[in-house]
């Protein structure tokens, strides 16, 4: 009743249904049909359990195993023998596999990239070879081996397991049988033998005998014929044989003649064509009646020759022996990776191969051949060249063995670093670290970060560290660090590149995704594709780093690697800076395990490991954080313990520190630069009272420092230098901050001025004793890298003295005349000055664009600074270049005149000496480019030129000598304004406060007409009156100036509380984000495109504002005066600005207004301009093919011209001139389209001249019209009169030239131009208007100063007139 009751589960069957089945199984009781037991291993004595238990040693190895009722444990045996058992297993002896033997003592390179994993072959003796220069031991053959007996010595074919085990039998036995088999070899070589038949195929013991025995049957039978016979027979033979086959077994046969036994001089082929001929002859013995005697000898020397062919070996990189097995089918391919590697390329090619590269990073030339044990051929494509390219690199540091991960990550780190430093510019093609880039390498690290063996993610460490820092970008940062403003840098940041969403078109502001929701959408892959350095940080770059520092632990060089790693990524921008700092653990880490209060002194040079113990990288690090912000800075000092750690390191000398002395020195240095960064925020200067007294000893040690020109000595000097001018600065703002401590200030710092006021006479009494130093050879070097940093210390005190209530004017006047006599002069007129002076324009960025022989290699996503070997050519850091020293002293030179006037004229030599004078001539003619490589260097040469630019402003006035070169000095303002860099506002602002002044003034106003004097047109002779009258206008044009620069004065106030050292306001030393120059390189036309900004053309046409905001046309009076000046006077600054967009700057004076070109200020101004830029060289090089910079295309700007023109023109003259200029015959007939056929109305009011129009005729007319569709619109618009001569002189003329020259051409065109030219010249025919028609067949020439602006024929020629015959013939 149960059993009625329980149902088998169906298809429709829920899962609860399923469940209320078990349930009532499980009530129910009833036994179930399979249960789970184990089955023993009687293999291993294990005894079964009737009731499916295991004894509990045997738990870990059960089996779950499903027996069904009334079935037996195991199946029943199929045979009815016993099972077997090996016979061999008890004598076997496991041997130690010798791949692990030879694993332990091969420790070549080769090793990692050849093992093989072969059989096991602990079943046969073992000989180790011994260490040979051949790629693989010798082989042990089975025919060495005794353990066998020949095949033929049993019945039939036998097995190798069965040969092995009856010579096994043999030996037991103590009986051998001789073989009655004699060698295939001696039958074939005795005379008594055959040499055709050799028994190949035929079985049983007597093989050899058989073959014997027909050997001597064959000789019997050919002993028995005749001479004749045999002739005949052969004839017979051969005439049914394939000719080939005759040939090819007769070469066989001289072949072996000539060299009895040996291999054949030429490879036969065995392939399958031998196969085809064989199967040939036998169908043709099928066919024919051959003798069984020829059959036989036929198979016989076939069989003989292939097994010949077979075990000659030749062509074959091994001889086939007979013992071995499996090679009676020989397969050629798979024993090519056997053969020897072919010679590489002896002679060059001019096609591109692929790069490969040795374990060193070093390019191997395709043709270079090297030997094979050094484990660079252990690769598929090309294996005659050595190297291993990207692609296999890459494959081989996903390998699963250990040794070849981490040499792939290890010979990747070292291509990186030789293709940042540009090694491979001048032999590859393209760039190395962009393709890896892009192949993936970002995640190919990240992924081997991870690994959990050490030695490869040491590896992925190494290859990170040098993908993303470069040493000789950071000791160039370094060395710079103690020159003026050199603390501050630029963020690594990409160019930013604004990608336009498609989702976002046509949603309002508030509707479309904020630029980080943008952000969080993108794939890592994108994100690191952009910007390396974001996209490691979004992979969580910083936790894997901190775990490696805090669990790893790993070796000394690691460490140093993380820690440069870490450095690059905060020097990407303040935001990365905030990641690092925000990192669970990882500074706490860094600060503990490398920065420590205490630790115990090295047991060696080079410890095992940098736990517990300072290292200068990590305080780098700490600096570096530091400079990205006044808040970042006050973290370090207050929660990391930043404050006790400079105070432990400082307080004593580096040789009592516990450290390897050059390690001390280097991180007393660190402790230093860093202490300098705070003290540059106005903070940490607690530290300078308590560390005064250590401070003064070390300036007093400065004879010894000197005399030893350690280089790590004077870098110490130069940062304590550094620090102390920086705390001057600070102690000079305490007296402010303290009289506005009720205000919204910060609070006043712990030093004041009297800290500070000992200083001055010990340095200045060092720079007495650095000058006298450069006297001598062995001094001198590092005489020049001390001066600078003495030389800002002092500009720093004499200006922060300035504006101390303490200021003595009298006592300061005259140490200032006692410092320019004794020190400033002797050092200006030294002759390493000078011989330092004749460097600069060598030394210049910004006059040598030409880029090093060897430059490195530029990644948009990871910019650099491209200081790849700075100190073996000319540049700005080299220690050849005199920047550092000159700038030094044009600060001190500003800072002095600027207390002390009357001492300008001391320093006038220096700024009229040769090598000034060529360079600022050189500057004036340069267009340096900006990039993350060049913008670093850049500004310190743009304070250098500020600094000269400022001490001839105040020496014109004063010095006639000094005046004489007033316009170079103009000049050179000009240029740089469009240069400076972000962070150097305060330097626009004061070079445009006087760089419209000193300038055109200073030239006599009788030099005016020297302009204007050979020009003919009335407009060009007013250029003289409208220069005096610019002239004038100098103060109101500054003013402008700087009003439309007012949205710039945050950034100015910024820049100057830098430049001024006003440390407690500082609120970074990371300087902007390079997205360009401070001022656009066309900021002249800024009014103008400000205005029309603001006033002009509209999304949806007309004007954005009915009236022009109050002050409109006295800002565009005065941009226009400028302009005018700069045109006549100062060509060369605006040469960086395209003629073209010259014109579309000016365009904007139509379109910003209905009325405003028809002011009188403007009309006067606007045409001179326009005279200007139509003069015959600038029209030459007048391009509206080029894209003016921020417009599409010129035809975008002339269609809304065109629309103005109609909409608010009046037929203004100007208006017309600026309209036609673009349908001259040279530029797109696009325009040209546009005025014909969108724009015909406006050809009513187009009423300008051929006089007014300063652009010659002929470059309207000539070349003749090739514009089908334009010459029908011509037309049209004569015929219908649209186009009339009082009208519109200018295009009408140009028209009626166009059409005449087209009607009357006698090029031969094709169907439809020449249709269209007997249509037209019909339809003039039968014109009636005798004027119209007239002018069009009778048109001669352009002539300008006609009063038509045309000549004309009297009558037709000859020639014209046959062809107007010719037409009207035809038509009748």
């Amino acid at each position: 009743q149960i059993l009625m009751m329980l149902r088998r589960p169906k298809p429709t069957d829920s899962e609860a249904d399923l469940l209320r089945e078990q349930e009532r199984f499980l009530t129910s009781g009833a036994p179930s049909a399979a249960s789970m037991v184990r089955r023993p291993d009687k293999r291993r004595g294990e005894a079964g359990d009737a009731e499916g238990t295991d004894s509990s040693e045997n738990e870990r190895n059960q089996k779950d195993v499903v027996t069904i009722e009334d079935l037996p444990d195991q199946l029943p045996s199929l045979t009815p023998a016993p099972p077997k058992k090996s016979r061999f297993k008890a004598s076997r002896v496991t041997f130690e596999d010798a791949g692990e033997r030879l694993d332990r003592h091969d420790t070549h390179i080769s090793a990692v990239l050849s093992r093989i994993v072969e059989r096991d072959t602990s079943c046969a003796p073992i000989s180790l070879p011994a260490f040979t220069g051949l790629a693989f031991p010798k082989v042990l053959h089975r025919s060495e081996a005794s353990t066998q007996v020949p095949s033929s010595s049993s019945k039939g074919r036998r097995s190798i397991f069965a040969r092995q085990i009856a010579a096994q039998r043999l030996k037991e036995d103590k009986t051998l049988k001789p073989s009655s088999a004699e060698p295939r070899d001696q039958i074939l070589c005795s005379d008594a033998g055959s040499r055709l038949v050799s028994g190949e195929g035929l079985q049983g013991p007597d093989s050899s005998g058989e073959t014997l025995r027909i050997h001597q049957e064959n000789q019997t039978k050919l002993h028995a014929m005749s001479k004749s016979e045999i002739l005949e027979e052969q004839k017979k033979l051969l005439s049914q044989l394939d000719p080939r086959l005759v040939e090819f077994i007769r070469s066989r046969k001289s072949q072996s003649a000539v060299l009895p036994g040996s291999p054949s001089e030429h490879a036969v082929q065995k392939d399958q064509n031998l196969l085809k001929l064989i199967l040939k002859v036998s169908a043709s013995f099928r066919k024919s009646s051959f003798c069984i005697f020829n059959f036989f000898c036929l198979f016989f020397f076939l069989a003989h020759f292939v097994l010949i062919c077979l075990n000659s070996g030749e062509d074959l990189p091994v001889k086939p022996q007979k013992e071995w097995i499996h090679m009676d089918t020989l397969e050629p391919e798979k024993l090519e990776w056997m053969r020897d590697l072919p010679s590489p390329r002896k002679k060059g090619t001019k096609k591109a191969m692929q790069a490969r590269f040795d374990f060193t990073g070093t390019l191997i030339p395709p043709s270079e051949d090297l030997p094979t044990h050094l484990g660079l051929h252990h690769h598929g494509d090309e294996p005659e060249r050595a190297g291993y390219s990207l692609q296999e690199l890459f494959l081989l540091s996903r390998s699963q063995l250990i040794q070849q991960r981490s040499l792939a990550l290890n010979t990747l780190a070292c291509i990186l670093t030789k293709a940042r430093g540009g090694a491979y510019q001048s032999v590859l093609k393209g760039s190395v670290t962009s393709t890896l880039l892009d192949a993936g390498l970002l995640f190919l690290l990240r992924f081997a970060l991870d690994d959990s063996i050490e030695g490869v993610m040491s590896a992925a460490v190494h290859a990170l560290k040098a993908l993303l820092v470069c040493a000789e970008d950071e000791e160039c940062l370094d060395c710079t660090f103690s020159w003026f403003r050199g603390l501050a840098s630029f963020p690594l940041l990409p160019s930013s590149q604004e990608e336009e969403d498609e989702e976002d078109e046509g949603l309002e502001e508030s509707m479309r995704e904020t630029a980080e929701e943008k952000e969080e959408r993108k794939s890592d892959y994108d994100v690191a594709r952009q910007d390396v350095i974001k996209g490691l940080l979004r992979m969580k770059l910083l936790p894997r780093l901190r775990y490696i520092l805090e669990v790893v632990r790993p070796s000394p060089r690691v460490v140093q690697d993380v820690l440069h790693v870490l450095t690059r990524v905060t020097r990407h921008s303040s935001w990365s800076a905030t990641q690092v700092l925000d990192c669970p653990r990882l500074m706490e880490t860094v600060m503990s395990e490398f920065l420590p209060t205490s630790w115990t002194s090295p047991s060696s040079l080079s410890p095992p490991s940098v736990y517990g113990c300072p290292v200068a990288d990590a305080m780098k690090l700490l600096r570096v954080l530091a400079t990205s912000g006044r808040h970042a800075c006050a973290r370090l000092l207050n929660s990391l313990g930043v404050r006790e750690r400079l105070s432990c390191l400082l307080s004593a000398e580096p040789s009592e520190l516990l450290m390897e002395p050059n390690e001390a020195l280097r991180i007393a240095t660190e402790a230093y630069r860093l202490w300098t960064v705070a003290a540059a925020y106005g903070q940490a200067c607690q530290l300078y009272i308590d560390l005064y007294p250590a401070l003064v000893r070390t300036l007093q040690a400065f004879n010894s420092i000197l005399s030893t020109s350690d280089p790590l000595q004077l870098h110490r000097l130069s940062a304590l230098l550094s620090l102390l001018t920086q705390v001057t600065h600070t102690a000079g703002c305490h007296q402010e901050l303290q009289a506005a401590q009720g205000e919204e200030c910060p609070p006043p710092p712990p030093v004041s001025w009297g800290h500070v006021t000992g200083l001055q006479p010990l340095l200045l009494g060092h720079l007495k004793g650095v000058v006298k130093g450069l006297d001598n050879p062995v001094q001198r070097d590092g005489v020049l890298t001390l001066i600078p940093a003495y030389l800002v210390y002092l500009q720093a005190h004499y200006q922060q003295l300035s504006r101390q209530t303490c200021f003595k004017p009298v006592e300061t006047l005259q140490d200032l005349e006692l410092l320019t006599s004794e020190v400033l002069h002797p050092l200006m007129c030294h002759n390493v000055v000078q011989n330092l002076m004749k460097n600069l324009r060598s030394s210049s960025v910004v006059c040598n664009l030409q880029s090093s022989p060897q430059s490195p290699e530029i990644t948009p996503s990871l910019p650099g600074l491209a200081c790849s070997g700075w100190r073996d050519h000319p540049g700005l850091v080299a220690p050849s270049s005199p920047f550092p020293l000159l700038t030094g002293l044009g600060l001190v030179f500003e800072t002095i005149t600027e207390i002390h006037k009357g001492l300008s004229r001391k320093f006038s030599g220096f700024l009229l000496s040769e090598p000034v004078i060529g360079y600022l001539r050189s500057c004036s003619q340069a267009t340096p480019t900006l990039s993350h490589s060049r913008s670093w260097l850049l500004r310190h040469e743009h304070h250098f030129l500020y600094l000269l630019l400022r001490l001839a402003h105040r020496l014109v006035p004063v010095e006639p000598e000094v005046a004489k070169h007033a316009s170079l000095y103009h000049q050179v303002a000009l240029v740089l304004l469009p240069w400076l860099l972000p962070g150097s506002e305060y330097l626009a602002h004061e070079l445009l406060s006087t760089s419209h002044s000193g300038g055109p003034e200073a030239v006599e106003l009788g030099e005016l007409n020297l302009h204007t004097q050979h020009q003919t047109s009335p407009s060009l002779q007013t250029v003289g009156a409208l220069l005096r009258e610019a002239c004038t206008q100098l103060p109101s044009i500054r003013g402008c100036y700087l009003t439309q620069l007012a949205h710039l004065e945050q950034s100015v106030i910024t820049s100057q509380v830098v430049f001024l050292g006003r440390n407690p306001w500082i609120g970074s030393h990371l300087l902007p984000e390079l997205t360009g120059p401070t001022l656009p390189s066309d900021w002249p036309f800024i009014p103008l495109i400000g205005l029309y900004e603001r006033t002009g053309v509209s999304d949806g046409g007309g004007l954005a504002v009915e009236e022009l905001p109050h002050g409109s046309l006295q800002t565009v009076t005065h941009c226009l005066h400028w302009l005018l000046l700069l045109e006549v006077w100062r060509e060369e600054a605006l040469k960086v600005v395209l003629p073209v967009a010259k014109l579309a700057r000016l365009s904007c004076v139509f379109l910003c207004s209905s009325d405003l070109f028809l002011e009188r200020p403007v009309q006067r101004l606007t045409w001179g301009l326009f005279r200007l830029l139509t003069r015959g060289s600038r029209l030459d090089s007048l391009d509206l093919d080029v894209p003016p910079p921020g417009l599409a295309s010129f035809q975008d700007l002339y269609s809304a011209l065109l629309a103005q023109y109609e909409a608010v023109s009046f037929g203004d003259q100007l208006f017309g001139c600026w309209v036609l200029l673009p349908l001259q015959r040279r530029y797109s007939a696009s325009m040209r389209l546009a005025v014909f056929g969108e724009h015909v109305g406006m050809l009513r009011s187009l009423g300008v001249t051929l006089d007014q129009l300063s652009v010659p005729i002929e470059r309207f007319t000539s070349p003749p019209e090739d514009s089908l569709p334009l010459l029908r619109l011509y037309f049209r618009a004569l015929v219908l009169g649209s186009l009339k001569l009082s009208w519109c002189p200018v295009l009408y003329v140009v028209a009626l030239s166009h059409i005449n020259s087209f009607i009357f051409s006698q090029d031969a065109a094709v169907q439809e131009v020449e249709a269209t030219r007997l249509t037209m010249l019909r339809k003039i025919y039968y014109l009636t208007d005798e004027v119209l028609k007239n002018h069009l067949l009778l048109f001669r020439l352009t002539q300008q100063h006609l009063q038509l602006g045309f000549d004309m024929y009297e009558q037709l020629p000859a020639v014209r007139a046959k062809r107007l015959e010719t037409v009207l013939g035809l038509e009748r």
